[in-house]
């Protein structure tokens, strides 16, 4: 039998586990939005934290990050940089948003936040926001697996079709399961891509160099500015100290603010499943600690892989290694790819839905209309994500940062939404369109970034200090109705003059 059939086999296995936990775990979902995207708010500890940690590390994480550090070194280390200090707003801004969420009946951030501006053209602009943003990361997962596939397959499976074959997978069980059909899936994912980056990651350096110490050793002989960052940008450019600090504090800003990742506040069973998944979830990083040893042992390898992001299949492909590891490295690596995709269509969809269309435009959808219209837009950012993923030939990790710059534009908006009564629906509006458009136009044109920074951070100053100098020319007092919202995310009893006009619970 031919090796890469006994890989395909492995993998088509693993598929098939993923498709009937899936379909399996939304069956005591209610049939309201309400189910389908927040499950009924009943995820508790266990679903909460592996849906949180597997959301986060994806193809980026299996893929980009042993790439980063194979090709530019210390520059990988920026991603432990970020995802340790990251997390940590969900703490306070969790369970703050679950309460207002239980109390008026939201399941998005978008909805939250017009509700507490009253601004229907506020969540119109943050679906727009999140949608974009989450084509192009959605896609990162879906050229993930296409690489996998192609190289694990010694290319009888082509990158188009591998994504293809993958993802019509994750599209059955997120139309028919919801979160909960995320949920479970992401459990199984997560264990099981641990276990497998643990094994190649010890494993690699140990066939290679004779260990971790031996490689490290080596380099630090051969290349020592390898192990010390800012490293390059992902582009092949070397990255300058601004460039590698402000890409650091832009992603751990916008972190928690991802839509996918802040909407697990309105799906936890309480605020102690949310605060204790934040307390322990800094244990999934070291999911990474694995993956940058494999970067780090591909360092000098002959022959070289066609790209950065492809050296972990790269190297076993090319070490004599048991067709059925290969299989089952595959098989987590999809997970990683999976684990996150499936998360941000079923984010995206309903952001597009429930942001865009209920609460922006105003359509009135029964319950049953409006879950047969996120099931549908779950189908359509799908293909817009396979459409940029067939044609993008970026890498992954760059392609990553990118779509931070404008997710960390949320975070004037949330905050203030949950802590600030007297901040008003046009400073944050403003704020938000102004500092957006800096970011898209800095990515847009690099040579007119000032000073290499991140265009996020440049754009996240142009929002605050939009917002500071009209709160300066424009003070405006704290309305009864910002009062009572700020008092019930505060868990304090509300005044008489709660908004009696609440969104209705889905």
């Amino acid at each position: 039998m031919a090796p890469h059939i006994t890989v395909l086999g492995v993998v088509i296995v693993y598929l098939g586990v993923c498709l009937i936990l899936g379909l399996r775990a939304g069956r005591g979902a209610s049939e309201s939005a309400l189910g389908y995207v927040a499950g009924d708010r009943t995820l508790g500890f266990v679903l909460m934290y592996f849906i949180t940690g597997a959301t986060i590390f994806s193809a980026f994480a299996f893929l980009g990050a042993p790439g980063r550090a194979y090709a530019q070194g210390g520059a990988a280390f920026y991603i432990l940089g970020y995802a340790a200090v990251g997390i940590v707003p969900l703490y306070f801004l969790g369970p703050r948003a679950a309460r207002v969420g239980r109390r008026y009946g939201f399941v998005t951030q978008g909805e939250m936040v017009a509700y507490r501006y009253r601004s229907p053209q506020l969540a119109l602009i943050m679906a727009a926001v999140s949608v974009v943003a989450f084509v192009p990361y959605l896609a990162l997962q879906m050229k993930g697996a296409g690489y996998v596939l192609e190289r694990c397959s010694n290319g009888a499976v082509p990158p188009w079709l591998g994504a293809l074959v993958v993802y019509a997978i994750v599209a059955v069980y997120v139309l028919k399961s919801g979160v909960l059909g995320v949920g479970w899936t992401n459990t199984f994912q997560g264990v099981f891509m641990m276990v497998i980056a643990w094994g190649l990651g010890l494993y690699l350096p140990y066939a290679l160099h004779g260990g971790v110490q031996p490689m490290f050793e080596a380099l630090a002989r051969s290349m020592p500015e390898h192990l010390l960052p800012p490293g390059g940008d992902g582009r092949g450019e070397p990255w300058s100290w601004n460039a590698y600090s402000s890409a650091v504090i832009v992603s751990g800003v916008g972190f928690c603010l991802w839509p996918h990742i802040f909407m697990r506040a309105f799906s936890a069973r309480d605020e102690r499943t949310i605060r204790r998944t934040v307390l322990v979830w800094p244990l999934f990083q070291l999911f990474l600690v694995p993956l940058f040893l494999i970067g780090f042992a591909g360092v000098g390898f002959s022959p070289p892989p066609p790209e950065p992001d492809q050296i972990l299949p790269h190297l076993l492909m090319h070490l004599s290694i048991p067709t059925p590891v290969v299989g089952l490295f595959c098989a987590g690596a999809l997970a990683a790819s999976m684990s996150s995709g499936d998360a941000m269509a079923h984010a995206a969809a309903s952001i597009a839905v429930r942001d865009g269309a209920v609460t922006g435009l105003r359509l009135s959808l029964s319950p049953p209309r409006e879950r047969t219209a996120i099931r549908g837009m779950v189908l359509v950012v799908l293909v817009a994500a396979y459409a940029l993923a067939l044609v993008y030939q970026g890498t992954l990790v760059y392609l990553l940062l990118t779509t931070f710059g404008a997710v960390v534009q949320f975070a004037p908006a949330v905050l203030l939404a949950l802590y600030d009564p007297r901040s008003t629906s046009a400073e944050v509006t403003l704020g938000l369109v102004l500092g957006t458009a800096v970011t898209v136009v800095l990515i847009a044109w690099p040579a007119l970034q000032p000073g290499h920074l991140h265009p996020g951070l440049v754009g996240l100053a142009v929002n605050v200090a939009c917002i500071t100098l009209i709160r300066l020319v424009r003070p405006t007092p704290a309305s009864p109705v910002a009062l009572a919202f700020i008092q019930v995310a505060a868990q304090r009893r509300p005044t008489r003059h709660a908004d009696p006009d609440r969104p209705q619970r889905r």
